[in-house]
């Protein structure tokens, strides 16, 4: 059956469809030979060898997800032009081609996934199906019920309204406090974004729970392997079938 390369590349857990596309424009991806740089070109899998960086695609590559307490200083990529380390720099026992499922800041520590399923990755990241992401937030600045309120309202930011937040203060002093805050958006630097909003500067951030996810029992720069329950589980919050025709 004919499909979309990039389509072909994602269900093949070489990278989620907007980095596929992203291979296939860079002049990456051959098939049978020759680079494909035309995003709409269907093919049978079956029919043709396509490789990516001259290594040909293995349909049967067994597709695993792991769970990363990211620690503060490390970026959320694959690599980085700049020298500094990345999340994949902890993988290196781990012989696949992984990749973070969404970012965390280099400032920013704790739950990331990482994962060589490209179909699981983009129904995780597509905002039809609003998967929560919960953060830990140390705030300079006076945190008040009104500006929890705005936070859970939409903050209005330079790139729009943000969606509908949960938010609350779990500690509180003179000089600032801890917010817990749940949100299902991806956009770049959203927490720190919308906290500044209401006059408030983060000066540490966690992100402490991914879907039904939490950090329990991972220490930070540690990781573990996600169970086949807690597969099915995301799976059902990224849309399942749904999922899939992405």
């Amino acid at each position: 059956m004919e499909e979309r390369l990039q389509k072909i590349l994602s269900h093949a857990g070489v990278a989620s469809r907007r980095k596929a596309e992203e291979l296939i424009l860079s002049g990456r991806v051959t098939v049978d030979g020759e680079a494909v740089q035309e995003l709409g070109v269907k093919l049978d899998p079956m029919a043709h060898t396509i490789a990516v960086d001259g290594k040909p695609l293995s349909g049967a590559e067994e597709h695993r997800t792991f769970l990363f307490n990211k620690p503060r200083g490390c970026v959320s990529t694959v690599s980085d032009d700049r020298g500094r380390r990345t999340v994949l720099d902890f993988f290196r026992d781990i012989p696949l081609r992984l990749y973070p499922v969404g970012r965390l800041d280099a400032d920013t520590e704790g739950l990331l996934l990482l994962t060589n399923d490209g179909v699981l990755t983009q129904g995780l990241l597509h905002p039809r199906f609003e998967v929560d992401k919960t953060y830990l937030a140390k705030v300079t600045g006076d945190m008040t019920e009104a500006k929890l309120r705005y936070l859970a309202d939409g903050v209005l930011l330079e790139d729009g309204r943000t969606a509908p937040a949960r938010a609350r203060i779990l500690e509180k002093s003179p000089k600032g406090a801890t917010v817990e805050l749940t949100i299902h958006e991806g956009r770049n630097r959203q927490v720190r974004r919308m906290l500044a909003a209401v006059g408030c500067k983060v000066t540490q951030l966690e992100r402490i729970r991914f879907g039904g996810l939490t950090l329990a029992g991972v220490a930070r720069g540690s990781y573990r392997e996600l169970t086949a329950q807690e597969l099915t589980s995301l799976w059902r919050i990224a849309g399942g079938q749904e999922c899939r025709s992405l």
